[in-house]
């Protein structure tokens, strides 16, 4: 089976072709908002970390800067940077360029303040735009795929069928040779033991318990147990009864192929196959830590419904609730409901979200992309200093 994708020249494929505006910092993100006003299609990161953070912190908001950099669906990059930030600038657009793609820089302490800063900045992407912008797709075969599989907002027909039925899409990428990525550690927990069985070895079994158990211990740290604090009361107003009853049907979406390995947060997979992603369970700092680690596009189950898309990634929702896909019906792309109603089986329903991501691949365009829906946030762990 093939797609339509833009092969970048590190031979990475996106299916879609954004010029992207990275801030290296929350001081620099207005300009960078200003830069991308000026010029059509372009996309700016609203980055709200990149200043006074240490240690693990400042390692993983380095890492998602320069990966999402490197996503496929990214064809060029402007950097922006205030000058005296902790997120080296200049290193960030070194490690992008290893890829081969066009990228530029713009320092606002070095270009004399916003208003300069932005008309270099306008000047470059301008640049930018122009060497990418008649790039044209090329026929790919699926295995170039790379899945992100999230949920939020779920209740209890998440996991009686639309997170099986995302599980059935995802065996059948994995089967195809593409990559698919599992995330939301904080929604393992209860059910770790049954997702580590069909880990690739001891080693990664033993590392999917460290996450989880290192979740549970950051949590008690601020005098709080992550057991008590789940379900929402979302969650529970949806019928899920039980932090293991919502793990339960979290893993579903994970499909039945062998994990991979386990990956930091914003990390990009070695190679292809099933990986999890230590991730929040916040769906919009999770879906970012996909995205920098090569996600090209999203399936997002919901059961009460949710608006969230992102800023260079189609994202797909799925809902099995049939009331909740006719009051968002603006919002949602594909009704699950069948299965609870049995009309339809999770396998039928499962080839028709694998169907949805071929033709997204291709250049359909989910409700959320049409609707300009670009929310982003990176994962923060411990506090700024």
């Amino acid at each position: 089976m093939e797609f339509l994708g833009y092969r970048r020249p590190d031979g990475k494929v996106g299916i879609r072709n954004h010029s992207l505006i990275i801030p290296t910092s929350v001081c620099s993100s207005t300009v960078a908002f200003n830069i991308a006003q000026q010029i059509p299609g372009t996309v700016a990161l609203p980055n709200h970390h990149g200043c006074c953070q240490i240690g693990a912190d400042y390692k993983q908001t380095l890492r998602t800067l320069i990966n999402l950099g490197k996503n496929p669906n990214v064809a060029a990059i402007l950097v922006v940077g205030l000058g005296c930030e902790g997120v080296p600038i200049h290193e960030v657009v070194t490690e992008i360029a290893t890829t081969g793609k066009p990228v530029e820089v713009v320092v606002i302490q070095e270009a004399g303040g916003t208003l300069k800063a932005t008309a270099e900045g306008v000047r470059k992407m301008a640049g930018l735009t122009r060497q990418v912008y008649n790039l044209q797709p090329e026929k790919v075969d699926i295995r170039e795929l790379s899945l992100a599989i999230e949920c939020g907002g779920s209740d209890f027909t998440s996991g009686l069928a639309s997170n099986p039925a995302a599980g059935i899409a995802a065996d059948l990428l994995e089967a195809a040779g593409g990559n698919v990525m599992l995330s939301e550690t904080t929604e393992f927990i209860g059910a770790e033991h049954i997702l580590a069985r069909r880990a690739k070895s001891p080693e990664v079994a033993e590392k999917l318990f460290k996450i989880v158990h290192d979740c549970e211990e950051r949590a008690k740290l601020s005098h709080f147990n992550l057991r008590d604090g789940q379900p929402t009361p979302g969650n529970i107003a949806g019928g899920i009864s039980s932090i293991e009853e919502k793990s339960l049907g979290c893993i579903y979406k994970a499909g039945h192929a062998l994990i991979q390995g386990i990956l930091e947060y914003g990390e990009i997979p070695s190679t292809k196959g099933l990986y999890i992603m230590d991730t929040p369970g916040q769906d919009v700092e999770s879906i970012s830590g996909k995205l920098a680690g090569g996600a090209t596009v999203v399936i997002f189950t919901t059961g009460r419904g949710t608006p969230t898309g992102s800023p260079i990634a189609p994202v797909i929702k799925i809902t099995a609730n049939k009331r909740t896909f006719k009051m968002m019906e603006d919002n949602m792309d594909i009704d699950a409901s069948s299965i609870i109603s049995g009309e339809e089986t999770i396998e039928q329903v499962g080839q028709r979200i694998f169907d949805e991501i071929v033709k997204v691949a291709n250049g359909r365009k989910p409700k959320a992309e049409i609707l300009g829906h670009q929310e982003f946030g990176i994962y923060k762990i411990a506090p700024t200093f």
